[in-house]
């Protein structure tokens, strides 16, 4: 698999309609009880897919072996429709909720509760939306049926070190950053963690979503406004989504900074507006902190990076 090759972004769950808000989140999403071991962190995990930047981990649910994205930009914890059939799942519930991907495919989807095991790190009654993944729970994807989002990680704090393909959950209380990570500045945008960055000198307010694999991520929109669509060369691609697979085009950007660092020729991943308010309009993937150790506190907020060796990511070459 070709690191390039998989843009991976999980639909966003919301409320159907506004007043269900409260009632999603303290009645229908109940809070997980969540159980670490007793040194208060997993210990280091390895990825389940070593070939691919997103991170990926071993997981039971229920009981039963499944491979789990970790994806920061998902709002709700998320089960694959055939996963849930194999296992014969019963403790249902409706949800008036509309998922959404990059692609803009929008899908009405159930819950279902589970009991989730992740190393030493136990979710005891995890919410998650019953929905059809597509290619991404497939070996054509990530063969990753489930999926862990902000209602997890907003609990805990995720370490990942991206040179050796692992990762780590600790508690947040008490934690404090290695000495080889710095802090990058960022706001929440929902419960997500959002950094300002530049294009070409442009400023983009871009969520920092490990559920996606290119540096950059941009809608058409924003594309055209930072002027990323001035005639430049571009190339065609695809993009597996929510439920399935979309066109999402590159370009090579001159500069883009993140934080401090600056990366020079950097591919830039351009997907189709999505008509969805509070619908991200830029997407900080992993491969802008391919080589480096990464850490993410979304209940602070606060987000830590170690720098990076070489920042040139682009070429004609490709990766």
């Amino acid at each position: 698999m070709r690191r390039r090759d998989l843009l991976i972004r999980l639909g966003l769950v919301g409320a159907a309609a506004g007043g269900a808000w409260w009632f999603r989140d303290y009645v229908l999403w109940r809070e997980p009880e969540i159980v670490l071991p007793g040194a208060g962190d997993t210990g280091w995990l390895p990825y389940a897919e070593p070939r691919a930047t997103t991170p990926t981990v071993a997981a039971t649910v229920n009981g039963t072996p499944v491979r789990a994205l970790i994806d920061s930009g998902a709002q709700y914890s998320v089960i694959d429709r055939s996963l849930f059939q194999t296992l014969g799942l019963t403790d249902v519930f409706r949800l008036p909720m509309v998922a959404y991907g990059v692609g803009g495919d929008a899908q009405v989807g159930r819950g279902v509760t589970l009991d989730v095991a992740v190393g030493g790190l136990r979710l005891e009654g995890l919410r998650a939306a019953i929905l059809g993944l597509g290619p991404l729970a497939g070996p054509q994807g990530l063969a990753a049926p489930l999926i862990l989002g902000q209602d997890v990680l907003r609990h805990l704090v995720l370490d990942l070190d991206a040179p050796e393909r692992r990762l780590r959950f600790s508690a947040r209380d008490g934690w404090t950053p290695p000495a080889e990570v710095r802090p990058i500045a960022v706001t929440r945008n929902g419960r997500a963690l959002q950094a300002a960055i530049t294009v070409e000198g442009a400023e983009v307010q871009a969520v920092v979503d490990t559920g996606a694999s290119a540096v950059l991520a941009v809608t058409r929109e924003t594309a055209r406004a930072v002027g990323l669509l001035d005639g430049r060369d571009s190339r065609p691609g695809q993009s597996i989504v929510l439920g399935g697979v979309v066109r999402a085009d590159t370009v090579v950007a001159r500069t883009l900074t993140i934080g401090d660092d600056l990366h020079r020729d950097a591919e830039v991943a351009i997907y189709d507006d999505v008509a969805v308010p509070g619908f991200p309009k830029a997407l900080i993937g992993m491969e802008a902190f391919a080589g480096r150790r990464l850490a993410l506190d979304l209940g602070g907020p606060r987000l830590f990076a170690s720098r990076a060796l070489d920042i040139t990511v682009g070429g004609p070459e490709g990766r």
